[in-house]
């Protein structure tokens, strides 16, 4: 049994709100969604016709015309909040049901326990510990396209990070800088950005894989040391951390005769076969968050039996959890509503139009670059790697047949687009859900990725650079 005193290991939230300095997140959505509606009187309302593609709606790059403005009234730009929640209903109840499964798995203590060793066992191995798990998630999201469940994990790995003498934005960064802006970014098999994006554009789907575990190993190294050197810099220093609604840790005391008890060993090994089984259902099932959150809901339940806990503490775990979640699940819906504003006002076909347009009129050497620059702007407005790629590919691929540049190039360039600017805008209802689970401020977010985030802008444009020039293909 472990000597710590009470709370020694453990990263307690704090009382007070999980969004309790800067600009909260709902403040900033809510101005942005104005904007969006002002600017459905400023700018023309546009249309293009669309088909069904393989169950998919695209559009016809040569039918865009003008068509009579719709702006967004006051009255109608409140009701798009609702709108906006029912366009994002699914991902909403999946945050509040993994909320309530998390909430029945920290009650067990096994949580606990596991974060205990690890920093036993990892305390002063952060050299060894930070690049394998930043690989494992990257992996995730370059070969399966992790998404949405990358919020199952921040919530076990922030507070491990915080026992190691790190800070929230150390553990935040590694799941969601590995999995979307290293391995979704790469998408070595990614079926989301990748897959749908070369159907579109008819090339061999995930043909060009050399170049992309090339980039996926470039890009796995900027992060890994961006990581680490802060992760250093906060271990010297814990002043300088940022821990959101968690306790810092100014010390690492670890009992070195801790064990974990054999009821929790076998709590976490359901946990991890819980996780081999979602990995599995995602790759050869097609699984989605409704099949992941109900996957981890049986598992907490099966963890609670083992540990013994009435029906009446698994209930009251379960509510405690989604009460966590609540700042996390709201903002998704929030984000939907700018989405929801644009697109009744008339202006997202317009802005694709002018887009496209500004593309073709750029340099040859720059073409692939001016494609990357415009899918970096259009995913603040459409948040969604097979949405965007749906919405844009049918305009970027004869644009790129009349540039020059090879429709492998141009599928590059939106994804790389639509990956790395996730990590940076407010309508990201992933990144804003993760921060607001973790109680990290958008603002404070913001400044600390901002340079991680110009020297990925500066890497894609190298490898686009590279594509146009040795004619990336098949074609």
């Amino acid at each position: 049994m472990s000597n710590l005193p009470k709370n020694e290991m453990r990263a307690e939230p704090k009382l007070e709100s999980p969004i309790n300095k800067g600009i909260n997140p709902f403040a900033l959505m809510f101005f942005v969604i104005v904007a969006a509606t002002i600017l459905t009187y400023l700018v023309p309302a546009g249309q293009f016709e669309r088909t069904e593609v393989d169950g998919r709606s695209v559009v016809d790059p040569e039918s865009f015309q003008f068509v009579e403005s719709s702006p967004v009234g006051l009255m109608d730009m409140f009701n798009s909040f609702h709108l906006g929640m029912i366009d994002g209903a699914s991902i909403i109840l999946f945050v509040f049901l993994f909320g309530g499964a998390l909430g029945i798995m920290q009650a067990t203590g096994a949580l606990d326990s596991f974060i205990k060793f690890v920093a036993y066992r990892f305390g002063n191995r952060e050299k060894i510990l930070i690049p394998i798990m930043v690989l494992v998630f990257a992996s995730l999201g370059a070969l399966i396209g992790s998404a949405e469940d990358t919020l199952v994990y921040i919530a076990i790995i922030v507070p491990m990070t915080i026992a190691l003498r790190f800070d929230a934005i150390t553990g935040f960064a590694i799941v969601m800088l590995g999995t979307l802006a290293t391995g979704f970014v790469a998408g070595i098999t990614n079926p989301f950005n990748v897959g749908v994006a070369q159907t579109i554009a008819e090339l061999p789907v995930y043909s060009g894989m050399g170049l992309r575990i090339a980039m996926f190993a470039v890009f796995f190294i900027v992060t890994v040391l961006y990581i680490y050197f802060h992760a250093v810099k906060v271990r010297k220093n814990p002043e300088l951390g940022l821990y959101g609604k968690f306790e810092r840790q100014t010390e690492l005391v670890v009992d070195k005769d801790f064990k974990i008890s054999g009821r929790h060993r076998l709590q976490l090994l359901i946990l991890l076969v819980n996780f081999l089984v979602l990995v599995y259902g995602v790759i050869q099932l097609g699984w989605y968050i409704s099949e992941i959150a109900g996957l981890f809901l049986f598992a907490s339940i099966i963890m609670a039996l083992i540990g013994r806990l009435s029906p009446n503490k698994i209930a009251d775990s379960f509510i405690s959890g989604t009460r966590e979640m609540v700042a996390g699940a709201l903002i998704i819906g929030f984000a939907q509503t700018i989405l929801v504003v644009i697109s009744n006002g008339g202006l997202l076909d317009t802005i694709l139009y002018y887009s496209a347009a500004i593309v073709g009129q750029l340099p040859p050497t720059f073409n692939a670059v001016g494609m990357f620059i415009v899918q970096l702007f259009l995913n603040f407005i459409v948040p969604s790697g097979s949405g965007q790629a749906a919405l844009t590919m049918p305009l970027m691929t004869p644009l790129a047949d009349l540039v020059g540049v090879t429709r492998q190039t141009a599928v590059l360039a939106f994804q790389l687009g639509d990956g790395l600017s996730n990590m940076v805008i407010p309508t990201s209802g992933v990144l804003l859900a993760g921060l607001a689970i973790v109680g990290i401020p958008f603002t404070k977010w913001f400044k600390w990725v901002m340079p991680y985030f110009l020297i990925q802008v500066a890497v894609a444009i190298i490898f686009l650079i590279i594509a146009q020039s040795i004619s990336y293909g098949p074609f």
